[in-house]
């Protein structure tokens, strides 16, 4: 029968940044003295080794670990303690192989520390665990008596998890002036985060509007679109110590003016030389030119592909395609993007 000692305290760890939370229960397995790393001679130490530092929100994370051969069988488990927290809690459990290797493989949300400690009754616990009650594999120490070491706890690896987003990209139209609202979510759940909806200005990224996420990382960006175009826009998240940066595409802001329309049959030619399947006659917009229309609740992009109209107050002429469409059948109001 195995005797323990007192545990030697572990070499100090820094976070990298803050809590680390299992999406799912973490797998463990033994693995082969082919798949071991060599352990030092004579050492007592638990010994654990990240196959990446810095994963995106919920991807597995290898976690390899070696201990002394003459430990197989022994059972460990790994933890994890959340920035700010003095608390470790468990997220799984497996035994040594023969050769003194074994790994886990948990999903992982947030950004921490991994460690692996012995578990309970065969070897010492963990020093760093704060009660017995906090997790399994906290237990009491057994008794130190003279004999062999007891395993000593790795030291604690730093790992960054990036947040994500989840907001829908799509295409908004939007009346100059008027407001538009994008919703989504910062999966991490974290309250009060800030994110950010940004447009491309020449080289780099502007913020059009911010806001704080609410209960369960929801948030509602709010934002007045000036003026007539189109502008790329995506949500933002700058990080903070639960999660690392992350953003996401939100779709395209089409803002629109009112413009007076009419319609006609291009069979013929054009004056841009081509015929686009949605074509539309202006007078000044350069051939090839995409000019968006919003009509009775239906949209429809169209080229620049010819010159007219000449009748006052009318902005464009549509083709056939165009107007059937959009459902105008002679001269109407509708929304365009330019």
């Amino acid at each position: 029968m195995r005797t323990t000692r007192q545990l030697r305290a572990p070499k100090a760890a820094h976070l990298a940044a803050g809590a680390l939370i299992l999406a799912v229960p973490a797998t463990a397995v033994a693995v082969s003295q082919a798949d071991a790393q060599a352990t030092p001679s004579g050492s007592d130490s638990l010994h654990a080794t990240l196959a990446d530092t810095h994963v995106a929100y919920g991807r597995e994370v290898t976690v390899r670990g070696t201990a002394p051969a003459a430990d197989a069988g022994e059972r460990v488990n790994l933890q994890f303690e959340a920035a700010g927290s003095s608390t470790w809690r468990p997220m799984g459990s497996t035994t040594i192989g023969d050769g003194g290797g074994f790994w886990f493989d948990p999903r992982l949300t947030r950004s921490g520390v991994l460690e692996i400690v012995p578990s309970s009754g065969a070897t010492a616990a963990s020093p760093h665990s704060v009660s017995a009650s906090s997790s399994p594999s906290s237990g009491s120490a057994s008794s130190p008596t003279t004999g062999e070491a007891a395993l000593v706890p790795s030291a604690a690896e730093p790992i960054q998890v990036d947040a994500r987003l989840r907001v829908s990209a799509q295409s908004r139209d939007v009346l100059a002036g008027s407001p538009v609202s994008i919703r989504g979510r910062l999966l991490s759940g974290s309250r009060g985060s800030l994110v950010r909806l940004m447009t491309r200005r020449g080289a780099g990224w502007t913020t059009l509007a911010s806001t704080r996420t609410g209960p369960a990382g929801g948030f509602d960006l709010r934002y007045v679109v000036p003026s007539t175009g189109r502008s790329w826009v995506r949500v933002a998240f700058a990080g903070n110590q639960d999660n690392g940066a992350a953003w996401a595409r939100a779709g395209e802001l089409v803002g629109l003016r009112q413009s007076v329309v009419s319609w006609y049959y291009d069979g013929g030619d054009t004056a841009c030389g081509f015929h686009a399947t949605y074509g539309v006659a202006s007078r000044t917009l350069p051939c090839g030119t995409q000019v968006t229309f919003v009509y009775d609740g239906r949209s429809v992009t169209a080229t620049v592909d010819d010159r007219g109209p000449y009748v006052y107050t009318r902005d464009y002429d549509l083709n056939q395609n165009t107007a059937a469409a959009l459902g105008v059948s002679g001269v109407a109001t509708v929304l365009s993007s330019i």
